[in-house]
């Protein structure tokens, strides 16, 4: 009775410990995860190792099961870099890489740039990366563009200009006329869609609708009728002498010339010859802020 009793207890013992058997977290796969990522797993629950977006498994096992030893089979997985080989290239096209690694073999990721024999205009991404898939991102073409013959802008015209078909990337630029100023780049380029880039204007001078004043032009007191007959040119700004009747003191009021147009403050009274005899000029007057 003694013996049977303790053969059982053996036994129980025996299967207690079978199981309270568990597994620790498995083994790390450098550049892999694992589908269940817990601390502690039972005897026979099973993982599965997944590479990393970029890198490959080898031809080692991805699936493992828990032992009832409370230990994991041994790990043969290996995850690896993704890598390109050197990409086709355009025609008439040029490869520079963008990567510190030296040879020919490209990894994941790594980006290289696409350049064109010129006059040739490069026709997509001028960039491709290595894929997760190991092919590249798609490739430019190497194009001939050209552009017609560049027309002029009003009231300006084409420096040295040749009439003649202009190939991707030449330029040609601008003047305007005298007492014009040139608004915009002064240079127009040929693009890759065959249209030449964005043109300059030229915008006019501004001529003071005044016959006689004194304004404040650059910091000086200038005589319309003298100094200014030719007006101002766009971009350029004046300021206007108002009288405040009330502190009977003057303040300035400045204007603009844009492309031509000029407009008077309504404060601006122009004054006629017997005015001018009997009452003292606002730009002769003490400035308004004297007395504040």
């Amino acid at each position: 009775m003694y013996s049977l009793a303790l053969f059982t207890c053996v036994v129980a013992l025996s299967h207690w410990a079978l199981a309270a058997k568990v597994c620790p977290r498995p083994p790390e796969v450098l550049f892999a995860t694992i589908d269940v990522n817990k601390s502690v797993y039972e005897v026979g629950e099973q993982i599965e190792y997944t590479c990393r977006p970029g890198f490959i498994p080898n031809n080692g096992q991805r699936k493992y099961s828990c032992l009832p030893t409370g230990k994991w089979p041994l790990n043969t997985l290996l995850c690896l870099p993704v890598t390109c080989a050197p990409p086709s290239l355009p025609e008439f096209g040029v490869l520079s890489y963008r990567r510190l690694k030296p040879g020919n073999i490209s990894n994941f990721l790594d980006t290289i740039t696409f350049e064109c024999v010129p006059p040739l205009a490069l026709i997509g991404n001028e960039t491709a990366t290595c894929m997760a898939n190991g092919n590249w991102s798609t490739i430019p073409e190497c194009k001939v563009v050209t552009c017609p013959t560049p027309t002029g802008i009003e009231n300006g015209f084409l420096e040295f200009a040749v009439r003649r078909t202009y190939h991707y990337n030449e330029s040609v630029s601008f003047g305007c006329q005298s007492s014009y100023v040139l608004d915009g780049p002064k240079h127009s380029r040929c693009e890759k869609t065959g249209n030449w880039s964005t043109k300059p204007t030229c915008k006019g001078p501004c001529k003071i609708p005044v016959k006689k004043a004194v304004v404040l032009y650059n910091g000086e007191k200038k005589r319309v009728q003298n100094d200014l007959k030719e007006g101002i040119q766009h971009g350029e700004t004046i300021s206007f002498f108002c009288k405040n009747k009330e502190k009977s003191c003057a303040y300035t009021v400045a204007v603009p010339c844009v492309d031509g147009n000029l407009t008077l403050p309504a404060c601006f009274k122009e004054r006629g010859f017997f005015s001018t005899l009997v009452k003292k000029d606002p730009s002769e007057m003490k400035p308004c802020e004297d007395q504040a």
